[in-house]
């Protein structure tokens, strides 16, 4: 099992933290749904045309992640919550042991 912390925005709901545990292989998208995760809002369901799964990755996390592909950069420019440099979609992010304790941070507009 993968162990993923979700940080919620100060913000929003106090910066509560909610932990999820999901098998390797599984989207960081689908931890977040199976965790009732809110602030990933998921809508495409994964399939990369929405945006509303952005999260920001925290270090060390974001130096394990492979880069971020074409699309994916291009449905970043269409993010609630201005783009960063860790800014990530999660449904494009795939959990695997080496990522187990990620944590995760939620721009406060997507609540």
């Amino acid at each position: 099992m993968v162990t993923v912390h979700f940080v919620a925005h100060p913000s929003a709901n106090g910066a509560d933290t909610t932990t999820v545990s999901v098998p390797a292989g599984k989207s960081l998208m689908q931890a977040a749904q199976s965790g009732g995760v809110d602030g990933v809002a998921a809508d495409c369901g994964g399939s990369l045309t929405c945006a509303t799964c952005h999260v920001l990755v925290r270090e060390p996390w974001v130096g394990q992640l492979p880069p971020p592909g074409a699309e994916e950069k291009g449905m970043l420019d269409f993010t609630a919550a201005p783009a960063q440099p860790n800014s990530r979609l999660a449904c494009q992010i795939t959990l695997t042991d080496a990522l187990n304790g990620l944590v995760v941070d939620l721009p406060l507009n997507q609540y």
